[in-house]
């Protein structure tokens, strides 16, 4: 084999940020590929080796709009495994509910499904891309980020060293019950137990993120006891995860509207892993969207 290439493979659903996630890596000085039909990636990676140009960084999106070709993808990948390649998997969701509502705005139809209702080509194309999402490293669910935000969480997640050289990121994520789960969440905390802010309102108005709130919450017994058992849990399983080879641990806290106790829960985890020298990201997700009941 010739030089190193740091492969990064890009698919997931249709409407998921696919386009957006390539940009992204191109900006950060990856050569970039759209649409390459699964069969081309050895001759592709050969290619890449054998170039007088250095190309380390590659980004390629491969997805169901290869047709037949997306079927060979196993395949393929495991051939660049043998040839002593390196890759990594990046995967794109979101809810069903949003997937509609963006082919509604764009007009567009699904690949999947371009003479049939939205949803059937959605539910189509989830069944095909499952094996895949099984296989993938990282697994970003866009349903509630801003294009800036999913730049920032593709930016930590594969473009920071210090990422790298952990060998695992864990992303903490507030939420709320009332919007649902976080789609990819791999460990799931209800808080729903401890006293709520919300019924007292000078608390009321404030988030998890104010000191008052976080006191408050912080000030009962229990709440003590569930944090350390948490983190105790958390450490504990982080050797497990990194040697299975698992790139990222995504932790979701969740309370009713996730703007108070869950917030205050997720800041305070982060804190005691990052004190012993996790690299962790937290994300509140539904701060903003909530009224904290």
């Amino acid at each position: 084999m010739g030089q190193e290439i740091d492969f990064v493979i890009i698919t997931g659903l249709s409407g998921a940020g696919r386009t957006l996630a390539l940009r992204v890596f191109e900006d950060n000085g990856f050569f970039c590929i759209d649409n390459l039909p699964p069969q081309l990636i050895l001759k592709f990676a050969e290619l890449c080796s054998q170039s007088r140009k250095k190309l380390d960084k590659v980004a390629l999106v491969i997805d169901i709009r290869g047709g037949d070709f997306f079927d060979s993808l196993f395949e393929s990948l495991k051939s660049l495994e043998e040839m002593g390649y390196s890759y990594r998997i990046l995967f794109l969701d979101a809810s069903d509910e949003v997937l509609i509502k963006r082919y509604k705005e764009s007009r567009r139809k699904h690949p999947l499904a371009p003479d049939k209702r939205i949803i059937e080509g959605i539910n189509l194309e989830r069944k095909k891309l499952a094996p895949v999402k099984e296989k993938s490293d990282f697994i970003i669910d866009t349903s509630f980020k801003t294009p800036a935000q999913l730049k920032e969480e593709i930016e930590e997640r594969f473009l920071k060293k210090d990422i790298n050289e952990s060998g695992l990121l864990i992303n903490i994520v507030s939420f709320g019950f009332k919007q649902g789960l976080p789609l990819d969440a791999d460990l799931v905390f209800d808080v729903r137990f401890l006293p709520n802010p919300f019924y007292k309102d000078e608390l009321r108005p404030l988030s998890g993120n104010d000191e008052k709130v976080r006191d408050y919450i912080f000030n009962f017994q229990e709440t003590r006891e569930f944090i350390n058992k948490v983190f105790d849990l958390i450490e504990f399983l982080i050797p497990y995860y990194i040697k299975e080879g698992k790139a990222q641990l995504v932790v979701a806290i969740g309370c009713t509207g996730g703007r108070h106790r869950s917030i205050a829960i997720a800041n305070e985890l982060a804190k005691l892993l990052k004190d012993k020298g996790y690299f962790v990201n937290v994300e509140h997700r539904d701060e903003k969207d909530s009224r904290g009941y």
